[in-house]
């Protein structure tokens, strides 16, 4: 690993950030942080309650205060809320201290994923594959934009991802080195 040895997981709800982050703390020893839970853990309640009271706006300067917070941070991966990579200041923090890689994943894969959860405010009573596709596709650009890897999730496992996105990143610092 290099430098930026941070790996920083963006991608929709549902495309596997957290499954992944994990597997990249229990197999390399990462340390592991979980955008959504820190800020819930720091503000005292949940992100729905912070949309509520405080408004969006304040919740997406706390994801940019988190993300400068890493700067110094080594051999962390970041599961990242779905909004981070929108604002280009969270892009450029990221690419500070680490490597950026989306996970895509097709709606139909997202749907099957989700459609169980109820903690995910913009999907609930869109439970479609035409609305994540919309969705999706309005963020699309920016996560492409901001990612310095792009890996695939649909129909694999973890350890087939996890063990792609570690030697991609090692490759990435071996260039840079």
């Amino acid at each position: 690993m290099h430098a930026r040895n941070n790996i920083f997981l963006i991608g929709f709800m549902g495309a596997g950030k957290s499954t992944i982050a994990r597997y990249l703390h229990r197999k390399y020893g990462m340390k592991w942080l979980e955008m959504d839970k820190e800020i819930e853990r720091k503000q005292g309640m949940s992100i729905s309650e912070i949309f509520r009271l405080k408004g969006e706006e304040y919740f997406r300067g706390l994801e940019t205060d988190l993300l400068l917070s890493l700067e110094g941070k080594e051999h962390t991966v970041v599961s990242c809320g779905g909004g981070v990579p929108l604002r280009d200041c969270n892009v450029e923090a990221m690419k500070k201290s680490g490597v950026i890689v989306f996970l895509t994943a097709r709606p139909e894969t997202i749907l099957q994923r989700v459609k169980d959860s109820h903690d995910r405010p913009l999907l609930e009573g869109h439970k479609d594959v035409a609305y994540i596709a919309e969705l999706l596709a309005g963020r699309q650009k920016k996560y492409e934009a901001a990612a310095e890897l792009l890996a695939a999730t649909d129909g694999r496992s973890a350890e087939e991802i996890g063990e792609e996105i570690y030697r991609r990143v090692g490759e990435i610092g071996e260039k840079q080195a």
